[in-house]
């Protein structure tokens, strides 16, 4: 699977997959399973970098000493808003306004995505960003800062 940035907007992302073969409604289920999940930990405000106490800890994380004020002080970094996932032949796509999320949201939906490429459906590539000429967007309804695609 590959990995390619385009110009990306946060707050009118299109985020683009092209399966190796046309997927089932099985592989379809995995994949609708993964930006559903994804999206509700980033509505959350899962993805707040200001906020990485653990991973910053390092390995060995037996008793180290969470600071729970400094977790409520940081600023709310919330996904705003998701698109639901189309299919068109070997390829799918989302909409997705990242609102004050951090960059981390595109980190984990990646690595989960490299994951299942691995063990349930092929992706050949994977588009953050931009827009695909053979599939033309409108402008999304639910987004707040609509730009010229």
């Amino acid at each position: 699977m590959e990995v390619r940035f385009r110009e990306v907007d946060p707050f009118n992302c299109w985020l683009w997959l092209r399966f190796l073969d046309v997927p089932s409604q099985g592989e379809r289920n995995y994949i609708d399973g993964i930006f559903d999940s994804w999206y509700v930990i980033g509505r959350l405000g899962g993805f707040n970098a200001e906020n990485l106490q653990v991973h910053e800890e390092g390995a060995d994380i037996s008793w180290i000493s969470y600071d729970n004020d400094d977790a409520r002080s940081v600023i709310p970094a919330l996904m705003h808003n998701m698109g639901q996932l189309e299919y068109q032949d070997s390829w799918a796509r989302c909409w997705v306004d990242l609102g004050t999320s951090d960059s981390v949201a595109l980190d984990v939906l990646i690595n989960a995505l490299l994951q299942i490429d691995s063990d349930v459906v092929q992706l050949e590539e994977v588009l953050i960003g931009g827009v695909n000429d053979d599939w033309p967007v409108e402008p999304h309804p639910d987004s707040i800062f609509p730009s010229e695609n």
